[in-house]
């Protein structure tokens, strides 16, 4: 049989994930000890008192049935975390909608709102589901750079008038992942005022709203006034709650907005376990509990391995939040072959800037999952890098 993919497949490139961890795989293999920085999956576990709420409610008959969508308990819980933390007003019954994960949010996003040929305004470098979910819709991205010269935020007014004409959708992550700049509420502000001169829905990906370092939250784009008029945000639980393998996010905003992508979803899922829901509600409602210890946490780590790589002479992107680490190391070498090379002889395991758009070339993303002495020790075996033309 000719098994044939479909035109649409050739915008969907294999991940490199994969075949790193196979390489780190097979030098662990010759004695090399590994130091995973490459994937963001937190290595915190979940507080006890979600795990154990968790299997209570498993173990129930009744939990087991289709839920379709959000259950209240977790719409509440959204709507009352957003007044708490970010002293913005949601509808729990209009201006929620859960989603499995936010991958999966954002990949499905731009089909409801994109028609082939429309244009989604996205940056370089950014997270590889968006591609993806413009890919999907048969959309076309454009490519906003992120440069140190502007904060790493991306410049509205750059964008020439022809593309802003044709623009549906504009997909902005701040503090971000690779490179985790943080929002002003001047800036969101601006945001509004573009979206609403052009016409172009905004989603706002607030994956790391809880990953701060200093007294300073990052701000939500909700916040800013007018922005529901013209927007929505999506914000997972894997992160902040370490809840990354129950899938379970939202998307809050514009009402007419969630009803269209709720028309959506209800055609691609029967909606998530209850017991996730239930204690994903709980994650909500205790949320500045666990969140005080994560930030130190990682503000340590960011501290650590920042500070490490600078002295090595690389040069890190400033920031104050975020999971990740985006650096740009001091050698003439292609972003892939550099990795490659560094597990080979360090062990250290990160991922090329290239995974996230043509201007990740030269640069790394180091995500901060590992505890501070490891992070010490791989400084230490960054140190030890010579580098050659092959792998």
């Amino acid at each position: 049989m000719n098994v044939q993919p479909s035109k649409k497949m050739s915008r969907f490139a294999p991940a490199i994930f994969g075949d790193l961890k196979q390489f780190a795989l097979q030098q662990q293999s010759n004695g090399t000890s590994l130091i995973d920085l490459s994937l963001g999956s937190p290595d915190i576990p979940p507080a006890d008192f979600l795990r154990e709420e968790m299997s209570r409610l498993s173990k129930l008959e009744s939990s087991y049935g289709y839920t379709l969508t959000g259950v209240q308990t977790f719409n509440k819980a959204v709507s009352d975390y957003y007044a708490r933390v970010n002293n913005v007003q949601i509808d729990p019954n209009t201006e929620v909608l859960q989603t499995m994960g936010s991958q999966e949010g954002l990949v499905h996003l731009p089909t409801a709102f994109c028609d082939p040929g429309d244009i989604v305004l996205t940056t370089n470098p950014a997270y590889v589901a968006y591609d993806a979910g413009i890919a999907l819709a048969g959309a076309e991205s454009y490519y906003m750079p992120l440069t140190k010269e502007n904060g790493y935020l991306p410049d509205l007014h750059a964008v020439p008038e022809d593309i802003l004409q044709k623009a549906k959708l504009l997909i902005l992550n701040l503090p971000g992942n690779p490179v985790p700049a943080m929002p002003s509420i001047s800036y969101f502000e601006e945001v509004v005022a573009f979206a609403k001169k052009y016409n172009i829905i905004v989603l706002h990906d607030a994956a790391y709203s809880e990953f701060y370092f200093t007294g300073n939250a990052p701000i939500s784009f909700l916040a800013a006034s007018g922005a529901k008029e013209v927007g929505l945000e999506i914000n997972s639980l894997s992160k902040t709650f370490s809840l990354a393998g129950t899938r379970v996010a939202y998307i809050v905003g514009n009402a007419e907005m969630i009803a269209i992508v709720k028309q959506l979803k209800s055609n691609l899922d029967f909606g998530i376990f209850e017991p996730i829901q239930l204690v994903a509600a709980m994650a909500l409602d205790n949320a500045e509990k666990i969140t005080t210890k994560l930030r130190a946490t990682f503000a340590e780590r960011h501290k650590v391995l920042m500070n490490g790589l600078q002295s090595l002479g690389w040069e890190v992107a400033p920031s104050d939040g975020g999971m990740f680490v985006w650096a740009k190391y001091p050698y003439e070498l292609d972003a892939v072959r550099f990795t490659y090379q560094v597990i080979e002889q360090t062990g250290v395991i990160m991922v090329p800037g290239t995974v996230f758009g043509s201007a990740g070339e030269g640069y790394v993303r180091l995500a901060l999952v590992q505890e501070v002495s490891l992070l010490e020790k791989a400084v230490q075996q960054l140190a030890k890098i010579q580098i050659t033309q092959t792998i």
